[in-house]
């Protein structure tokens, strides 16, 4: 039945109504009208605050005690999802890091479960490696780091998951392999490499679509090398991941990003690990332990493991220390991730037609409520 929610501020994705009503019907928006035309519908008052389109994660590896890699399984998916949800993310994709190639089927497999089963949220797989540079690393295990083959394109190609994307080294695979996995649909984001700027771009021209964490495990720019951090910033087409929590990326450069990249090709990312949306301070990744101290995700030797962050968080975080415009926060927060996965058609948005996934935010931004679809 339809049903109609009122009370609060709303952010269609593009501006801001006062006295309006969202009508939801069959888990999509039906209308959006001024509150008194909706006539007899049911009706949940929702006692002010902002109701904004729900977030948008592409990299998620983990939350609520649960890691992907740790355990592929159909409840590890389920238990991520339900975490995050909480704290405003209506969609997201499941993370696997590099690992031992068993370990990437059944994440994928997991992950293919839960969308046949319904598990709310889940967009797709995100595969972070294992076609990366040892140089930059990053948590990844180098064991398990590898080149890509001929056999490995060919099964990316056939994934059925979802939006599949996957995190490459533009400097380690060809850029006939990268055309022919963008050619199938799947997402090519680059990084975790010291690739210089032609690298770069010669990736970004056969058709990978984003940078994965945007100054993390990648070339810095310079005056004479620009990097992947310059060609990133110069590429005004490409989509890049931020990880907004004050610990990945000093806030003075995210200000520079932000500045020199359109707000609609910079999409916030949580990168998140077990200990995110209420789990366990520490976990252990791949035989090495992991632990949040005052904040910040971190191994034995001070290498960053992901992050505590949530997709409220970086939306407070970007408002708060950064000065982003609220408008621009949730954006980045929800339209822009949609429109690299290609959803834009149906999240981002509090329009007509599109799915009826909501977060409902109080007054300092904190979560009260999440919908998917309706629900």
């Amino acid at each position: 039945m339809a049903f109609a929610l009122t009370g609060a501020r709303i952010f269609t994705g593009d501006r801001f109504l006062d006295d309006h009503a969202v009508v939801i019907a069959g888990g999509r928006i039906a209308q959006v009208v001024p509150r008194h035309a909706i006539g007899a519908l049911r009706t949940t008052d929702l006692g002010g605050g902002l109701l904004a389109p729900g977030f948008i994660d592409v990299q998620v590896n983990g939350g609520g005690g649960a890691l992907l890699n740790d355990a592929p399984t159909l409840e590890t998916v389920r238990t991520i999802a339900a975490s995050h949800r909480k704290f405003g993310t209506v969609g997201l994709l499941p993370t696997v890091i590099t690992d031992a190639p068993s370990v990437l089927a059944k994440a994928i497999e997991a992950v293919r479960s839960a969308r046949q089963s319904n598990v709310p949220g889940i967009l797709g797989i995100h595969i972070e490696g294992p076609f990366l540079d040892v140089e930059r690393k990053g948590a990844h295990a180098v064991r398990f780091i590898r080149e890509m083959t001929e056999d490995d394109v060919a099964w990316l190609e056939k994934l059925d998951c979802g939006a599949v994307m996957v995190t490459l080294a533009p400097n380690k695979v060809r850029p006939e392999q990268i055309s022919r996995l963008a050619a199938h649909g799947v997402l090519v984001s680059l990084g975790h490499a010291e690739a210089s700027y032609n690298e770069a771009m010669a990736a970004l021209g056969s058709g990978a679509r984003a940078f994965t964490h945007l100054f993390n495990a990648m070339s810095q720019m310079s005056g004479r090398e620009p990097g992947m951090v310059g060609a990133a910033l110069a590429d005004h087409a490409s989509y890049a991941g931020l990880i907004a929590d004050g610990f990945h990326v000093h806030d003075a450069a995210l200000i520079a990003a932000i500045a020199a990249k359109s707000r609609d090709r910079l999409m916030l990312i949580t990168d998140a690990m077990p200990p995110a949306a209420g789990g366990p301070p520490g976990f252990d990744l791949q035989g090495r332990r992991a632990t949040l101290e005052n904040g910040r995700l971190q191994l034995e030797d001070g290498t960053l493991a992901g992050s505590n962050l949530t997709m409220d968080a970086a939306v407070r975080h970007c408002v708060q220390h950064l000065n982003v415009e609220l408008a621009d926060a949730l954006r980045m927060a929800s339209l822009t991730p949609a429109s690299f996965l290609r959803m834009d058609h149906l999240l981002g948005k509090i329009v007509p037609g599109h799915l009826a996934s909501l977060v409902h935010l109080d007054d300092a931004l904190e979560v009260r409520e999440t919908w998917i679809e309706g629900t």
